[in-house]
């Protein structure tokens, strides 16, 4: 039997991460798709450049941002300010939403205006109760008239599932949060500033930033098309879909509940749940919108809850969308039926108008968004305490059944192989 010792679940950005980490160390990364990338791969269609779903990277670390591109000679990457909007009954506001109701119709502004006032005294003279779930504390915080108008829906049209399911930090420090001040000093000083202010983008797509890691490995490091179908904890072995292997530790960014259902420990399924949405990536024969980045629609009478553009990041001469459709886990998917209602919203809030469509993709992201909640945030924690004290680490934004950014992803697997002192 094969000995490895580091053996590494995923050639994503967290497994790629994690074994150029390891620098010379032994270690074996097994992907069960045919190419590497995970959901950061890249279609090339007609003169189009699409990734499965806009990945775009949002740097906090200056080192981590330069080891990449300097493995990446010869590409030409854009950091792009980003322009987001919300489309409001076709009424087109900054985003995000609560900072900018002053540019809301009068009547809605005040609606707005007046909840959020009235919600924040009533949280400071205790009249509200400590909200535990997510919808709860969009209510508490913002009061009725923005998340009526926009969190709610909006969100709901995301995760594809009643936000009072979620807890109330299930999007940590990527909610933008605003208080009664912030919200009134905005009507004057504008300031949208997230933690995605700007956002960095290879002309190759997403896949570059892939590329970019997997050139720190071996080539013969890295197995494609071979699934993990069992681990034995005890034992230190895992079996695939070739062989088994011995490993010293593994390392899995595979969808967490998936991954602890190969390996056999008592877990109950019941408390995760995860949406996926269907993404399309669609070409034009001329440009739309010019000045927009992202354009997001709370409106429940149109399907797709955002739209991206691509060709607004290298100003190119057509039409290159991405679009979003959030579904339920267990929904069927009738691409067929979606896409001719896709193309007919896209008419209605005028982002085609007389473009023709040239080119087209489509992918289901299944898991996408996964949905945290208390309970899953308590059997995730005692069951990545069980993995670790059998070396096996479960990290990234699936393997951790978290939300974060694709950044935090490399952060995440290098402090792991830091703290575990297993690069040479």
């Amino acid at each position: 039997m094969q000995h490895v010792e580091n053996l590494i679940i995923g050639a994503g950005v967290s497994g790629l991460a994690t074994a150029a980490a390891l620098g010379s160390a032994d270690y074996m990364v097994l992907e069960a798709d045919a190419e590497i990338g995970g959901y950061c791969k890249t279609v090339k269609r007609d003169g189009f450049v699409w990734d499965y779903s806009g990945h775009f990277f949002h740097f906090k670390h200056p080192e981590i941002e330069r080891w990449l591109v300097e493995r990446m000679a010869g590409q030409e990457i854009r950091v792009v300010k980003r322009r987001s909007f919300i489309d409001y009954n076709g009424v087109r506001l900054d985003f995000p939403f609560q900072k900018n109701i002053h540019q809301l119709p009068q009547a809605d502004f005040i609606e707005c205006l007046y909840d959020v006032y009235f919600a924040a005294e009533a949280a400071a003279r205790g009249k509200i109760a400590v909200p535990d779930n997510f919808k709860d504390m969009l209510y508490a915080r913002f009061g009725r008239g923005i998340c009526d108008k926009f969190l709610v829906p909006y969100n709901e049209k995301l995760y594809a599932c009643d936000l009072s399911r979620l807890d109330k930090d299930a999007m940590g420090r990527f909610f933008p949060h605003a208080n009664v001040s912030e919200i009134v000093r905005n009507m004057r000083e504008p300031d949208n500033a997230g933690y995605n202010q700007t956002f960095t983008y290879p002309a190759g797509g997403a896949i570059e930033y892939v590329k970019a890691l997997a050139s720190a490995l071996a080539p013969d490091r890295i197995s494609t098309q071979e699934r993990l179908l069992a681990v034995d904890l005890d034992g230190k072995i895992a079996r695939t879909s070739k062989r088994e292997l011995k490993y010293t530790r593994l390392i899995s960014s595979a969808p967490f509940p998936r991954f602890v259902e190969l390996t056999g420990l008592d877990h109950d399924p019941a408390v995760f749940s995860w949406n996926k949405v269907l993404v399309f990536n669609l070409g034009f024969d001329r440009k739309g919108p010019d000045d927009v980045h992202w354009m997001y629609y709370p409106s429940r009478e149109v399907a797709f809850y955002r739209v991206g553009f691509y060709d607004n990041i290298f100003a190119s001469d057509r039409m290159s969308l991405y679009v979003e459709v959030g579904l339920a886990a267990d929904a069927p998917v009738d691409s067929a039926a979606l896409r001719a209602r896709v193309l007919s919203d896209l008419r209605k809030v005028s982002v085609v108008r007389e473009q023709r469509l040239v080119a087209e993709h489509s992918v289901v992201m299944d898991p996408a968004y996964v949905h945290i909640t208390q309970d899953s945030n308590r059997e995730v924690a005692r069951l990545r305490a069980r993995l670790a004290a059998a070396s096996v680490y479960s990290i990234g934004r699936y393997g951790g059944w978290t939300y974060c950014s694709i950044e935090d992803n490399i952060v995440e697997a290098r402090s792991l192989v830091q703290n575990l002192g297993a690069a040479r």
